[in-house]
């Protein structure tokens, strides 16, 4: 984020309703968020700026041409006297339309660059936050913060205070030029424009907390669809879609209704500078026709007046709509500082060193945790694994198999206890080292819309073709690559779409293998896999595993025949832990239970290791299962 954000450094927690957002929008942080994003476009400001003087100066200009026309028309000058005069002002105005398009054309650029700019740290915030934080919020009620709120602010980057201060400026001029012809008329007008100035700015913030519901609203609306789009098919199969297609016009409904309460409200500083035009008009008017008749000015000079005073409206109508972009502005900007105020739980370590090199010990020294005050799902859980070792995790589902490898990733941190790589505290390591040094493997595989490269590597250029080529070999897929239109550089639907659940597993531990990490958690890896694949991967685990240290968390105890030692979880306790062999052997033991009840333990042929015990089961083909 760049300096000076307006992110504070209290920890805010975000409410939808609309009273949460009633605290007024302070001037300081209009202009810290101004300052943090204007300055890295100093010129391109400064050009605006230069554009806008010469705009008031082109607006100032034209009136008095045209007055000057009419008293010369009226003193009886030639045609000639008079063209002259006229192609003058044409020339003006084809120059005011020049320098309002150049003006336009610099703003749009400078507004676009900041909310980019904005919109990039607010992203990279988010992708920050700890799962907690995401778990509360839907993706689509992120993106409509992180893109919608930053929308509203285009205007505000681009022209609030080019146009306020360009505007003000304007206003001085009307009010010099009026003075120089009558200090009555100057007066008059001068008194009007800050009445009307005075009342409009009482509204301001008439429509902030309306505006921030509409928005809030808003998030919540595109959270509802993103969700449900997701799962369209179980939608679908579970005849939801009623339900679903109700709950969204609702919810579109209560969109509308405060959008439209905002828009309302909002419109009365709007529709209030139209009466002030009306009365400015007539004041103009009125003062006028008395000099007129008095012989204090001419025709020529009551068209000025006249003409200057519609010239001063437009300084009030432009403030009176950044008032009302200030409104909207200021609900997005109360949102967006929350949204940077809130902080992760997980904070970066000092940065303690971590071996480049080598399979790296694993330590859990008296582990508990809950995602929930008084909740615990894993409870004092105290183990070494040594490096190179591979641990086996089983357990029924919650019994806080996953959650045990969330905390080595240090995706929560643990309420007692510590977890230690190397014997040391994984809170001291940098996040990004920590993570750096481990690869994981989910059921669930994540593909983004881009290339095959892209996928693979994460978006890092660094990783070259041959190395990408050689993995994909080791893992069976060279076929499978040969058969894509364009090799590496063929792009891969959202999700995965066009690849079957084996090749989309196959690609996970593609991505693991070019990441080479110390430190290799497989969970659940090779649960969606047919037969052949599986025994066509096996080959490639094995050398994965080897000389890194690995925790395979299992929903089926075959998956963890290559384990050094069993720990069985149940309740998020440890109640079976030691070698796998050993525990094998012991009849009294849970693990030689799960064995003895028929599950699917028979080794491929060519392993020696096996246990006799685990030989003795059923082929293959006949499993059971039992999930996590």
């Amino acid at each position: 984020m760049p300096s000076g954000a307006v992110a504070v450094p209290t920890r805010i927690v975000l409410r939808t309703t609309e009273q949460s957002f009633a605290v007024k929008i302070s001037a300081r942080q209009y202009w810290r968020l101004l300052s943090t994003y204007l300055r890295p476009q100093g010129r391109r400001a400064a050009i605006l700026g230069v554009l806008l003087l010469v705009s008031i100066a082109l607006q100032l200009a034209a009136p008095r041409v045209i007055g000057r026309f009419i008293d010369r028309a009226i003193a009886g000058d030639t045609l000639d006297q008079l063209f002259v005069l006229a192609g003058f002002f044409l020339a003006l105005a084809v120059l005011t339309q020049i320098v309002k398009l150049a003006e336009v054309w610099v703003a749009e650029n400078v507004g676009w660059t900041a909310t980019n700019t904005l919109r990039s740290d607010l992203a990279l915030h988010v992708l920050r936050l700890d799962p907690a934080f995401h778990n509360a919020h839907t993706p689509g009620a992120l993106i409509e913060r992180v893109d919608g709120d930053v929308g509203k602010l285009g205007n505000f980057f681009s022209r609030f205070v080019v146009q306020v201060v360009g505007n003000g400026l304007l206003a001085i001029g009307v009010f010099i030029l009026l003075f120089r012809i009558d200090w009555r008329v100057g007066g008059a007008l001068t008194l009007f424009a800050i009445l009307s100035f005075a009342i409009i700015n009482r509204l301001r913030d008439v429509a902030v907390p309306h505006w921030a519901a509409e928005r809030e609203s808003s998030s919540h609306l595109f959270g509802f669809i993103e969700e449900r789009l997701g799962g369209t098919e179980d939608i679908r199969a579970a005849g939801a879609t009623a339900y679903v297609m109700r709950t969204n016009h609702e919810r579109a409904r209560d969109f509308m209704r405060k959008r439209l309460k905002a828009a309302v409200i909002g419109s009365a500083s709007w529709s209030l500078s139209f009466l002030m035009f009306a009365i400015g008009t007539a004041i103009s008017l009125g003062l006028g026709a008395w000099l007129y008749r008095d012989g204090a000015i001419s025709i020529g000079t009551v068209y000025l007046i006249y003409q200057y005073a519609n010239v001063l409206n437009g300084p009030i109508e432009q403030i009176s709509r950044q008032m009302q972009d200030l409104q909207q502005a200021g609900a997005s900007v109360g949102r967006i500082q929350e949204l940077l105020a809130t902080e992760s739980t997980i904070e970066d370590g000092p940065g303690a060193t971590l071996p480049n090199n080598g399979a790296l010990a694993v330590e859990y020294d008296g582990v508990s945790f809950g995602y929930a005050a008084n909740e615990p799902v894993v409870r004092d859980i105290s183990f070494r694994l040594a490096p190179g070792a591979v641990l086996g995790l089983i357990g029924r589902t919650g019994s806080g198999k996953t959650t045990i490898t969330r905390l080595l990733l240090r995706l929560h941190d643990p309420t007692a206890g510590s977890v230690r790589i190397g014997d040391v505290d994984i809170r001291d390591f940098r996040l990004g080292d920590l993570r750096d040094r481990i690869g994981v493997v989910t059921q669930d595989i994540q593909l983004f819309q881009a290339s095959v490269r892209d996928n693979l590597t994460f978006f890092d250029p660094e990783v070259d073709d041959e190395r990408i080529v050689a993995t994909l070999h080791d893992l069976g897929l060279s076929r499978w690559l040969d058969s894509l239109p364009d090799g590496l550089d063929t792009p891969l639907a959202s999700g995965g779409g066009g690849l079957s659940a084996g090749e989309g597993q196959l690609l996970a531990f593609a991505r693991v293998f070019l990441h080479d990490p110390r430190i290799v958690i497989l969970d659940e890896a090779s649960s969606r896999l047919d037969p052949a694949t599986e025994r066509r991967l096996e080959q490639a685990v094995d050398r994965l595993l080897a000389g890194r240290t690995g925790i395979v968390i299992a929903h089926r105890l075959a998956t963890v025949r290559r384990a050094d030692q069993i720990m069985v979880l149940e309740a998020g306790r440890i109640v079976e832990y030691g070698p796998r062999a050993g525990l094998a052997a012991n009849p009294d033991s849970r693990f030689a239970g799960m064995l003895r009840t028929g599950q699917d333990l028979v080794p491929p042929a060519d392993d020696p290791d096996e246990d006799p015990a685990i030989e003795e089961r059923e082929p293959a083909g006949k499993a059971n299962e039992v999930r996590a």
